[in-house]
């Protein structure tokens, strides 16, 4: 809650955000399946209840600028123990996130489902219910890397946007670059493209995100939303090419950006 507070405060447009549930229903923001890196805890969220969880110090193994890492001296994790009088450094649940950010009118949020059925209880249900309750149905956009969760998402919540699933992206991508027309069924309410710039193997490169993507998404009435960059030249190439969205880890550097070339969307 501390990090979504600051972006909000810097000028953040959109929260991105993964969910999970708890083993008694609670849905929480956690990026990973269990608390062991980023807590001074252990254990799958499926299998623990929000009591268990809401004891733990999300900022346990926090140290400023640095990518989470546990053989730094004590004091570089400057954040650790204030969890225990400040629930901002706890795993946040979702629907302390949607209070704070009815603050923040226009203000979009993206949830990102990461898991299922059959490897968890599923919540799409849940998800749906809570969107619903908090009036955020025109401000959310629901993504996931499990093409059957945004299906069983889309049956309980028709209305609600989604980002298009992997085999949708997959096929787009392939279709575009044998120089065919893409065909685009929109049967999810699919609103957005949410892809990294490419993937690079060890026997293959693949660009995905080009001048040729996005003039198409953008001819099938599809934004493009590009994640996860944190680098300035990048920032800058990518909103020359057109894109419509950056998701980073930095939104104080991407706001001063928009902010200086008169670029920046305000709700």
């Amino acid at each position: 809650m501390s990090a979504i507070r600051n972006a909000l405060k810097q000028g953040a447009t959109g929260i991105e955000l993964d969910v999970h549930a708890t083993l008694d229903g609670y849905l929480v923001v956690c990026h990973d399946p269990e608390v062991d890196r980023t807590t001074n805890g252990s254990g799958k969220i499926a299998s623990m209840t929000w009591k268990d969880i809401s004891r733990l110090d999300n900022a346990y193994w926090f140290a400023p600028g640095r990518e989470i890492t546990r053989d730094l001296p004590e004091e570089d994790y400057s954040l650790r123990g204030r969890a225990k009088t400040d629930p901002d450094f706890r795993i946040a649940r979702l629907d302390e996130v949607i209070e704070l950010m009815q603050d923040y009118p226009g203000v979009l949020i993206n949830l990102d489902i990461k898991q299922t059925y059959p490897d968890v209880e599923p919540y799409e249900e849940r998800l749906a219910d809570l969107i619903r309750r908090s009036s955020f149905e025109d401000r959310t956009i629901v993504a996931s890397f499990l093409d059957s969760a945004l299906e069983r998402f889309h049956a309980y919540a028709p209305e609600i946007s989604t980002a298009a699933g992997p085999s949708f992206v997959a096929d787009f991508v392939r279709e575009l670059q044998a120089g065919q027309n893409p065909e685009v069924n929109i049967g999810l309410n699919q609103v957005s493209f949410q892809v990294p710039t490419g993937f690079t193997g060890p026997t293959f490169s693949v660009t995905i995100v080009d001048a040729n993507f996005i003039e198409a998404a953008h001819s099938h009435g599809l934004a493009v939303h590009v994640w996860t960059i944190n680098d300035t030249a990048k920032m800058e190439r990518l909103i020359d090419l057109g894109v419509d969205g950056i998701i980073t880890d930095r939104p104080s550097v991407l706001i001063g950006i928009l902010n200086d070339r008169g670029a920046a969307w305000r709700p």
